[in-house]
């Protein structure tokens, strides 16, 4: 292990600054879910340029790539993100909320680099194989529309993983270590009603209210939060209000929902009364509803044994140093009475 441990040292330390490069591009073009077209661009074309061959578009999905090296088995998969999150523009190395541009797109969850260091792994990787021999296929797969989109499972539909041995991916932190607990399954639909636009003051009665239904809908589902089971969540927001006059009965609003809970099966029951809510919600506002789906993602099972693997490289090299400052910014996001942590074992 240590012959490789110093082998990817060399390789990442001596292309330092081109994935520094690429990082910093993808953070100034933030790009949410599906929408990604110049990050995955640029990872793709870098994937190219080392001699990866490029699948675009893979199974028909936007912004989804496959970069592949090798052939025969195991197929090994390296997956990388690289969307970003909507009003979330912040000024890098700034620990106070700073947006570059108010209310636009920003990486708040570090996709820029989860892409990139995807990237230098599997660079790091295919030069061992070439160096050192080995059979096997080296895949690196773009994965579009992580926040809000799970494209992981459109990519898994669409057969794209139905050969692959194993899959392994890490996400920035601010410790070192392996994330081994089960998540929540969760579906994400939106429900938008349409009513009929009146004159609030002379013809109200004339008026059938969508956002009254978006009302009653979400204090339906409110109330319902005390009769699902224990570990689940329903969260929603309103993304559409009809309008911004109050002056006018609300034509059309939609709201969007987020289910999680343990198993899918359990979503799917609380989605099913979700939708009931949103019926009786419609009823009783004399409005139409209609649901559109958007996405669905079972819980994540540990795989203990790519763990404990992942974990010796994890060992090996703990918290990596960072540069003056941003060697800083952990003490100025820490409450005072914190302990500061510096290195992880």
């Amino acid at each position: 292990m240590e012959a490789i441990f110093q082998f990817v040292d060399e390789m990442i330390e001596t292309r330092r600054e081109a994935y520094c490069a690429i990082a910093d591009d993808i953070w100034d073009h933030p790009e949410t879910r599906f929408e990604e077209y110049w990050s995955a661009q640029r990872l793709a074309d870098a994937l190219e340029a080392e001699g990866f061959q490029l699948t675009r578009d893979a199974g028909g999905i936007p912004n989804a790539f496959i970069a592949s090296v090798g052939e025969g088995q195991p197929v090994i998969a390296l997956l990388g993100e690289f969307d970003a999150l909507a009003g979330l523009s912040q000024q890098a190395h700034c620990a106070e909320p700073t947006p570059l541009t108010p209310g636009a797109n920003g990486h708040g969850c570090g996709h820029n680099l989860l892409g990139t260091a995807a990237f230098a792994a599997a660079v790091a990787a295919k030069a061992w194989l070439q160096q050192h021999g080995g059979a096997g296929t080296l895949r690196f797969y773009g994965c579009p529309g992580e926040e809000g989109g799970s494209g992981k499972t459109f990519m898994v539909r669409e057969g794209l993983f139905d050969d692959v041995d194993a899959a392994l991916t890490w996400h920035p932190e601010a410790w070192a270590g392996m994330f081994s607990t089960r998540t929540l399954a969760n579906i994400q639909a939106a429900w938008r009603f349409t009513g009929t636009a009146a004159h609030a003051a002379n013809s109200p009665h004339l008026g059938r209210s969508a956002l009254d239904a978006v009302t009653l809908m979400t204090t339906g589902s409110n109330f319902l939060n005390e009769h699902i089971i224990e570990k689940a969540r329903v969260h929603y927001a309103i993304t559409d209000t009809g309008g911004v006059s109050p002056n006018v009965v609300q034509a059309q609003a939609e709201v969007l929902y987020l289910i999680r809970a343990p198993e899918m099966a359990d979503a799917e029951e609380i989605f099913a009364r979700i939708e009931k809510i949103a019926q009786g919600a419609a009823l009783m506002t004399e409005t139409q509803v209609s649901c559109r789906f958007e996405k669905a993602c079972s819980s994540y099972l540990p795989n203990r044994t790519l763990e404990a693997a992942m974990y010796q490289a994890v060992c090996h090299y703990g918290t990596p140093p960072g540069a003056t400052r941003s060697a800083l910014l952990p003490r100025r996001y820490a409450p005072p009475s914190a302990p500061t942590i510096l290195t992880t074992a």
